[in-house]
């Protein structure tokens, strides 16, 4: 399943994980274990933030992909389901072929 993970750090928390290393080392260590398929680092609400988008097998993965960073860098995080446009195409032809064997 692809999941967008948004992670936004309160300032004092990035402040002192970029004063400690803890930030670099929390972010490299996610990079390296979930290989995202695109990872974005930007300002959200005046926060230092990041987006990555994951490819998780099964729900049970969550806590192992958030946890770090509620734990490390007191971060908010947030996680949704997500898909790309060959997902997309793939989810519309199954409903436009159930829509067609419905009678109307």
């Amino acid at each position: 399943m692809r999941c967008m993970l948004q992670v936004e750090l309160p300032i004092e928390a990035g402040n002192a994980g970029i004063m400690s290393g803890k930030l670099p080392e929390v972010i490299g260590a996610a990079v390296a274990k979930w290989k995202p398929e695109a990872s974005y680092f930007l300002s959200i609400n005046g926060k230092r933030s990041m987006l990555m988008v994951v490819n998780l097998d099964d729900a049970s993965q969550i806590p192992a992909l958030v946890e770090p960073f509620f734990l490390s860098l007191n971060a908010q995080v947030q996680i949704t389901p997500c898909m790309n446009f060959d997902d997309l195409k793939k989810g519309l032809g199954a409903i436009e072929s159930d829509l067609k064997r419905k009678p109307a």
